[in-house]
């Protein structure tokens, strides 16, 4: 005879929940009435063995090491530089002269072309002289004249006879016709025009055979021997120049080279608007490729003495007043109060607080204190300065 409970095991058999069903239906086998101190017990030997299991596992797992400060530094680098102060100016000739006609008549000859080089002395236009070489043909004959009725006249007046008021008017007509001839001569002599300077022509403003007025703008002519420009510079950076200093120029259709200029004049007054004056820059020798008209930057470096600099984010500052974090050998970060005097682009000038050489905390401040170990990454770029000659104060 088979039971209820074979039944139900039967019934299950091969399924996966057999032993719960035959686990329950032994219940009705328990006693029906457990006293509450066998429960209460049987509750606190369960939760050690929970804390034993919890502790073991705990022990068994791998315990995680601290986690290192890491930083990257920077050197404190101390270097000859000053404040620079870029102007941009054009480029133009230092000697350009515009020729100019002072008689008038037709131009028979006119040579040379824009690009054209010139000597001094050389003929660059002519202009029509016949009517002033007639004129000066009259003028002369005219003088000869009144210097043989000079001559006769003084042999009268050596005889007694003809007063000296005759011999003074005589003297008066040839000085009078003297002076004609050369008004004449130096009149044809403007018809023949040359050049002043050794130079290039730049500029050819009429053609041949044109009727040029009297003062007509024939032609430019500029010595490319040297080229200046002009800049305006601050009453405040002016007292720091002087005749003679020393400039960078460059020029932006060049590239990056940079060409040595000199400063060669101050001007003595303000523009009373902009209250800033003209310094004078001369590019000498001019090099090859540059030419007038060119955009040029000049750099300005005035105030040039020794700097303590280290990277500007690297200095920190509360309510105590500046600071920055100094590692020492061991990896000992040591706070430092500091006292900066100029920004100067990426960099601040120290003047109190630190050395060179000290290794300073440029990246890594979070969590950063005074007297913590601290792994360094790297050393900063910023370390290098390079050529510090070029940096612009930041107000």
């Amino acid at each position: 005879m088979i039971s209820n409970n074979d039944s139900v095991q039967q019934g299950f058999s091969g399924h996966k929940y057999t032993n719960k069903i035959t686990c329950i239906s032994h219940l009705n086998c328990l006693p029906r009435f457990i006293p509450p101190v066998f429960i209460a017990l049987a509750s606190l030997m369960l939760a050690a063995l929970m804390l034993v299991a919890c502790a073991e596992e705990t022990a068994n797992k791998p315990q995680k090491k601290a986690r290192a400060h890491l930083v990257e530094i920077a050197a404190a680098t101390r270097t000859s530089l000053g404040i620079s102060h870029t102007r941009t100016g054009t480029l133009r000739a230092l000697r350009e002269v515009k020729i100019f006609n002072q008689e008038e008549g037709q131009i028979i000859l006119l040579p040379y072309f824009e690009g054209d080089h010139v000597n001094k002395g050389d003929i660059v236009a002519r202009l029509d002289d016949k009517l002033l070489q007639a004129h000066l043909a009259k003028a002369s004959a005219m003088r000869k004249k009144a210097q043989q009725d000079l001559t006769r006249i003084k042999d009268l007046y050596k005889r007694k006879l003809v007063s000296a008021e005759e011999l003074v008017q005589a003297e008066t007509e040839l000085q009078v016709t003297q002076a004609d001839e050369d008004v004449l001569t130096t009149r044809t002599g403007y018809t023949t025009i040359t050049s002043p300077i050794n130079g290039l022509i730049t500029e050819r403003r009429t053609e041949l055979s044109n009727i040029a007025e009297r003062y007509t703008h024939l032609m430019t002519i500029s010595d490319p021997a040297s080229l200046i420009t002009e800049v305006n510079v601050s009453e405040l950076i002016l007292p720091h120049l002087s005749l003679h200093d020393e400039t960078h120029v460059s020029i932006d259709a060049l590239g990056t080279k940079i060409f040595n200029g000199k400063i060669t004049r101050i001007y003595p007054s303000l523009n009373p608007i902009t209250r800033q004056g003209t310094v004078e820059v001369t590019l000498a020798p001019v090099p090859k490729g540059v030419k007038p008209g060119q955009l040029c930057r000049v750099r300005l470096d005035t105030q040039i003495s020794e700097r303590l600099l280290i990277p500007f984010r690297a200095l920190r500052r509360d309510s105590a007043g500046e600071y920055v974090f100094r590692v020492n050998q061991d990896n000992l970060v040591n706070r430092v109060n500091v006292i900066s005097a100029q920004r100067l682009e990426e960099f601040a000038e120290i003047i109190q607080g630190i050395e060179e050489g000290d290794q300073i905390v440029t990246k890594g401040f979070l969590g950063l204190s005074d007297n913590k170990t601290v792994k360094i990454v790297s050393e900063s770029a910023d370390a290098d300065t390079g050529d510090l000659t070029s940096i612009t104060p930041v107000n």
